[in-house]
């Protein structure tokens, strides 16, 4: 995020506050000292619950990336049928659970001959809304109903916008899209961190069997092991230099994620603490118009909202939380979660990549369709009795007690040092170290 993205954020707080300001009962001193003690706990208990399911998600995230190759990957995905949107699916659930890296990637994807159906449908939504660690966080703070209900409205989901690219944007559009691509300049990818940059702005590089690995820095480029890229996962799994290249991937997530998760804890505690109850009944007062009426209309406002707050994919959760016990209907969060692929930054994004007339039909095909998904799923759920009570949200007093959610986290934050120790150092063993070291 920019300076502009924070300074709007930072608004936004603001009105929270002043909107808690204008509408509680309670006397000012007595709101403030309430509202920030919820504030605070909400926060907190949020982080708490979630840490250690987010440190092993992005550490298998950044096993997927570092131990499997993306070469070829276009080739599968060059048609709209189910195998290549499953195969768009797959690899999207597997990779990078960051919005704006799943753009790029997609693009890349694009721009190598695969289709939209295939690349801007299935595989974007896919890393986004569909990976490991929003899922783990989906299912701790929301339920295993929302898990099921997210996979199944990302089904839905891909499945319109396949049907979308196919059959109501015409070909030509596609195609001007794609050679706007085509058009931009070169880049390549950083083999260690990921990092896309041009090969002239690249001042680290290294000839291997006639091809050219270029590095962001020095210590990437001395972290890089050529070996590695025909190493078998299992080799990997049991090297030093394997776990290396996964720590480092990692922290390249946590690096693109950190600021937007923890704006997401932090928003959710502000709207929990400063919002009045009666703030929230007046805006979800109930089914005046019917149930389908209100379903419809609650889905277009969390997408919306979806697009207002800036946050994307696991940081969207803890906000969508707070929405959902607040009485956002049940299929209309999973229009917020789902909108996080059309917040500003991203829409300007894809304004750069396609040009700007691809870049608003895609976005108004992800918005329908967040919201189109979100009112099917929810009377899917309905019709199955399978809606759970709000209260069943884990957003409660946080309380540090010896459970075992004290040693789930208190091993993941083991486990984030090792790997932290592991990416701050410039170069590790060799494949196959930690299996002879295993053996002595």
């Amino acid at each position: 995020m920019d300076r502009a993205e924070y300074a709007l954020l930072a608004g936004i707080a603001l009105l929270t506050v002043g909107i808690g300001v204008v509408t509680t009962t309670k006397p000012l001193g007595t709101f403030f000292v309430e509202s920030t003690q919820t504030f605070l706990r909400t926060t907190a208990a949020m982080a708490w619950v979630t840490w250690w399911a987010l440190v092993v998600g992005f550490a298998i995230a950044g096993g997927v990336e570092a131990w499997t190759s993306d070469e070829e990957i276009s080739e599968l995905l060059d048609g709209h049928g189910l195998r290549e949107l499953g195969y768009g699916t797959t690899f999207g659930f597997v990779s990078s659970s960051c919005s704006y890296s799943a753009i790029a990637t997609a693009k890349n994807l694009f721009k190598k001959g695969g289709s939209a159906a295939a690349t801007l449908g299935a595989f974007m939504f896919a890393s986004t809304n569909l990976v490991i660690e929003i899922g783990a966080v989906i299912w701790i703070l929301l339920g295993w109903q929302f898990l099921a209900a997210d996979i199944l409205g990302g089904f839905i989901l891909i499945g319109l916008m396949a049907f979308g690219f196919v059959y109501l944007v015409p070909d030509e559009v596609v195609e001007q899209a794609r050679k706007n691509v085509e058009d931009e300049v070169e880049k390549v990818q950083d083999p260690v961190c990921g990092m896309e940059l041009t090969p002239d702005e690249a001042d680290y590089s290294v000839e291997q069997d006639e091809k050219t690995y270029y590095f962001c820095s020095k210590s990437c480029k001395e972290s890089f092991d050529p070996e590695q890229q025909q190493t078998s996962i299992r080799a990997q799994a049991t090297s030093l230099s394997g776990w290396k290249a996964l720590a480092d991937k990692q922290w390249k997530e946590w690096g693109m994620l950190w600021d937007e998760i923890a704006i997401g804890f932090i928003f959710a505690g502000l709207i929990a603490g400063f919002i009045p109850e009666q703030v929230w009944t007046t805006i979800f007062s109930g089914p005046t118009f019917g149930v389908p009426v209100y379903v419809f209309w609650t889905a277009i406002v969390g997408a919306v909202i979806g697009v207002a707050t800036f946050v994307c994919s696991v940081g969207n959760v803890p906000f969508g939380t707070i929405l959902w016990t607040n009485g956002l209907p049940f299929g209309s969060v999973l229009s917020y979660i789902y909108a996080d692929l059309i917040v500003p930054p991203i829409v300007d994004a894809y304004r750069e990549y396609y040009g700007t007339t691809f870049a608003a039909i895609l976005s108004g095909m992800i918005f329908v369709a967040a919201v189109v998904t979100g009112v099917v799923v929810h009377f899917v759920f309905s019709a199955a009795g399978l809606i759970p009570d709000p209260s069943t949200a884990q957003i409660a007093d946080v309380s540090i007690e010896l459970n075992y959610k004290a040693v789930l986290n208190v091993l993941a934050t083991a486990f984030f040092g090792f790997l932290y120790w592991l990416h701050q150092r410039d170069s590790v063993g060799s494949a196959g170290e930690m299996a002879s070291h295993a053996s002595d």
